[in-house]
């Protein structure tokens, strides 16, 4: 008989949005009639836009012919999308990023999870909580980790509490660590780091020889134009930070899938015997192994948001989806709620009224308003007490959500 990697019966008996469909799934089937609203998993409603569905017939009609068909493409993936990356979205705003530097991929949820595998096994981490779950199960695969106690926290993870006296915020590690997970927008609290903030992070981890993974995937949420989209806008930042970024959320790529990391020439790890070793060079070695590039079409369609028509297509979209995110904040704070986020980011974290737990919450709202959310919870410790409602939904069923949400527990 087969021997199994024993670290995986480390992790919670499910991950938790397979959870939230579970629950979701068994309340439906006895209840066929009711009509639930979803604001839990984070996955967008609106359709592709004109310039992406454009971008990727014609690639299909190139595909076509002989002379227009592609076969493997590069594992980085294509120039002419990494070209685009480097000027939109890293240029144009004043930040140097070489387009070797990047690396096209199929999604940031693997990009955070894949990148752990190119740093020793017994690699130190810090991880903020709550923060998207991800970043732990994968390290707990990997075994970094002691087994969970009984507040789900892992042994040999030091976690940074994000709360609401910190504006849900980590503050640095108490004491060295190798690889720093930060999150900014926030998933799920919302919270977005000032470069004064990022500042801090990226002098102490030069200082202590420290990798900071930076989770950008909501950049194009943030509207105040005060705050970064990027570590590296942050001087110094090159030497100590691999950035990761998505199409899911702004671009509506959830189900066709596109994303990209970041990782600066300067960047360098060290093995075993000290020696310096380049990041970008093992994570390119992982990538040539193990994966074939992102499809022809898709990195076509990617590249059409950044022409002039396909920019002001998603920015649509996404001041629909924050617009949401006011109803859903100021909807809920008229009806006496405590809630926060929902300013730069596209999730409301708010806390659960009556005394009831994460789960409690979920469970009667689901019961009782037939919505339904993601349990503080299942985000790390400090997120229990709270409940993360997203605004990726039609306009009309988030205004009923709200409507009923304060109906029944306000």
């Amino acid at each position: 008989m087969a021997r199994i990697n024993d670290h995986y019966q480390k992790l919670a008996a499910g991950y938790l949005f397979p959870e939230i469909g579970r629950r979701v799934s068994a309340f439906q089937t006895a209840n066929p009639k009711a009509d639930v609203i979803r604001l839990g998993i984070g996955d967008v409603v609106l359709p592709l836009t004109a310039s992406v569905r454009q971008a990727m017939h014609d690639a299909v009609d190139e595909m076509a012919v002989a002379s227009g068909f592609k076969g493997y493409g590069p594992e980085r993936g294509y120039a002419f999308l990494r070209e685009a990356i480097a000027k939109h979205d890293f240029g144009d705003r004043g930040v140097a990023i070489d387009p070797n530097e990047i690396f096209v991929s199929d999604g940031s949820k693997c990009d955070s999870g894949n990148i752990q595998e190119i740093f020793a096994e017994d690699a130190t981490i810090a991880i903020p909580d709550p923060v998207y779950p991800v970043y732990v199960d994968t390290n707990v695969m990997a075994g970094r980790t002691g087994q969970a106690g009984a507040n789900g926290r892992y042994s040999g993870i030091q976690y940074l509490p994000c709360t609401e006296a910190s504006g849900f915020l980590p503050a640095l590690p108490n004491r060295p660590v190798d690889l720093v997970y930060l999150c900014s927008p926030n998933n799920p609290t919302g919270a977005v780091a000032s470069k004064a903030e990022l500042t801090k992070w990226v002098d102490w981890a030069r200082a202590n020889g420290a990798i900071l993974l930076f989770d950008a995937a909501y950049e194009r949420f943030i509207t105040d134009p005060e705050l970064p989209r990027s570590i590296f806008e942050v001087p110094g930042a090159r030497e100590c930070a691999i950035e990761f970024r998505s199409y899911s959320k702004t671009a509506g790529f959830t189900g066709i899938r596109c994303a990209y990391v970041v990782i600066p020439a300067e960047l360098k790890g060290r093995n075993a015997r000290g020696e310096s070793v380049s990041v970008a060079g093992l994570w390119d070695r992982r990538t040539s192994t193990k994966f074939n590039g992102v499809s022809y079409p898709v990195q076509r369609a990617a590249e059409a948001i950044y022409s002039e028509t396909g920019c002001k297509e998603v920015q649509a979209n996404i001041d629909y989806y924050m617009a949401n995110a006011g109803i859903i904040r100021a909807g809920l704070a008229k009806a006496g709620f405590y809630t926060f986020g929902g300013v730069n980011a596209p999730y409301v974290w708010m806390k659960t009224p009556n005394g009831l737990d994460s789960w409690q919450f979920f469970d009667a709202l689901l019961s009782q308003a037939n919505v339904v959310g993601t349990p503080g919870s299942g985000f790390g410790s400090c997120g229990e007490g709270y409940l993360r409602l997203s605004a990726f939904g039609f306009r009309e069923k988030v205004e009923e959500a709200v409507g009923r949400i304060t109906k029944h527990f306000a």
